[in-house]
Order: structure tokens, then sequence, then C-alpha cells
């Protein structure tokens, strides 16, 4: 369906009348959360309001507006680009076509740090490297959700530097650094974590079809989509303490490659931790004197 088609479809309509019509048109790729998210976005309400209000009639601009934008996503662009605002870890990031879009996916990652940080102690201090950081979504919540700590977040796109600094400035995460970095080109020092959410995807895998309009280079690796992630698990012992935690997210059919990865880069207690749709999504590692219990020290 092309703007004009949708636009003549949607006129005149209750939001009631809209909704129905949304459930004739989602599919997988174009999924009915979008739809009411694109809705909401374009007539300025809350979520509450397409109980409350249904009767409402979107104005004529409204409905351009709307049906512009469903022709967008059935093109292939994600809702999150359209609104310029997705949702992680119960924070707004601003993203756009320079960055990845967060995923739910992702958050098992910052589940699994903080869980192993804390240990009970919210005065945890650790120093974190956050390699690829994109909209800053990582290393920004750490750095929210462990305020004593200090977190370095490195891209080499200027570009997703620019939105991480404004997500960093919007969300106060005054202990986030940014700096510019071919992965850890231009890094000094030591840190107690590094985190990555690399490009892990093959070149030739089959659901970059439906990956159309984010940045290939955050996606797409080679070697199978592993040689980034060689490259952060071979450079890390440079750049993390004894005992120091590295945490890598992958492919949900990723994990023995780079547990293989991890373990033949010297570190141990190798492990992967599954998503919450039960797949294989980040594996860990320590680094010499594997110590969980020691991160955040200040000796």
């Amino acid at each position: 369906m092309n703007q004009l088609t949708i636009y003549n479809q949607l006129q005149h309509l209750s939001i009631a009348r809209i909704r129905q019509v949304f459930a004739t048109w989602q599919s997988q790729n174009l999924p009915r959360h979008w739809l009411d998210g694109w809705l909401l976005t374009v007539i300025n309400q809350p979520s509450v309001f397409l109980i409350t209000d249904g009767d409402y009639v979107p104005t004529d601009d409204e409905v351009d507006r709307l049906s512009i934008g469903i022709a967008r996503m059935i093109d292939g662009e994600p809702l999150a680009y359209l609104t310029g605002m997705q949702g992680f870890w119960g924070r707004e990031f601003v993203v756009n076509a320079h960055t990845l879009i967060p995923r739910a996916d992702t958050e098992i990652l910052i589940e699994t740090v903080l869980g192993m940080v804390k240990q009970g102690d919210d005065s945890a201090s650790p120093a974190i490297l956050d390699l690829g950081t994109g909209s800053g979504c990582i290393g920004i919540t750490l750095a929210l959700e462990l305020p004593s700590s200090s977190v370095v977040a490195v891209d080499y796109s200027d570009e997703a530097l620019a939105v991480a600094s404004q997500n960093a400035d919007r969300l106060g995460a005054d202990n986030c650094t940014l700096i510019r970095s071919d992965w850890y080109s231009a890094i000094d020092g030591v840190f107690d974590i590094i985190v990555s959410n690399p490009p892990y995807i093959a070149k030739d895998d089959i659901h970059m079809a439906s990956l159309t309009h984010e940045p290939v280079s955050a996606l797409v690796a080679d070697q199978d989509g592993l040689a980034d992630i060689i490259t952060i698990a071979d450079g890390a012992h440079r750049h993390l303490r004894a005992g120091g935690l590295l945490v890598i997210e992958h492919g949900y059919d990723q994990g023995v490659a780079v547990r293989e990865i991890l373990t033949k880069a010297g570190f141990v207690g190798v492990r992967t931790v599954k998503d919450y749709g039960d797949n294989d999504r980040i594996t860990l590692g320590f680094g010499r004197s594997f110590d969980d219990k020691s991160f955040g020290s200040t000796t």
C-alpha cells in the first residue's frame, strides 16, 4: 500500500475503527504495537487514550502524518526511527538511523552485570568499558544503575557518539565518558568490566533482509559474524584487570563459538546466559584471578 491508499482508508474514522483496520494490516514485518505506537505518537496521547477515547476522530493533518509513517513502516523502517525514541531498561533513549535500535534481549546483559557487580552492595564502583556503544543504551544504563561507577563508552562513528552524548545529557549520566575509538585503539587504562554488543551477523544471514534501515556497519561482521568478537576477546587482557569480567552479546546460534573464542583468549569461568526468549544471548568470562566478588572493590 502507498501513502495515499492508506490515507483514504483511514480518513474520517474514529481511532477505534482505525485500530480495527490495523488488525487487518498487522504482520510479522508490521507489528500491531508499531501501528498503535505510531497512532499514539501522531495524536500525542498516552496508551490509555485508545481505551477511554475510542470515538476520537483524528484530524486530516493527523491522518496524513499517520499514513506517511505507516507507509514508511511497510517499507521496513522501524517505529523507533519514526518516533526517534526507544525504551530500554525503563528509560527512553534517542535513536536515529546512525544507531542500532536497543532491543529487549540486550537487557539480559544489564541484568547479568548488575547482579554480579552489586552482590547486595549498591555502592559498588567498578570501572566499565562499553565497546561499540551506539545509542549509549548499555554504557549509560550501567552508569545510571551504578552511580559510583566510572564508565567509558566508545564508538567509531561520530554520528552514533552524537546520539549517545545526547542520551547521556538527557538522562544525567555524568559518570559516563564518551570517546571515539575503533575498539581499543584510543583506549588507555585498565577496567574492571568490559561489555560489548558488537556486530555479529554474517553477511549472508537471511535476517539481514528484515534489517534494511539499521546501519549495516553495526550489524555485520566477517568470519561468519565473529570477527569483531575475536578482536574484542583478544584485546581485552590489555585493558582488563586481573579477575576482570568480559561480557559480549552475540547471536542466538553463536554461544558455542563465542565460548571457544573466550577460552582460547585465556578467559576462565566462561559461560553463556540465555535471554528472556531462552536463546543464547551473552557469553562472559573472567581474566586471571577469577573472583566474582572482587568487582567494584577499591583496593
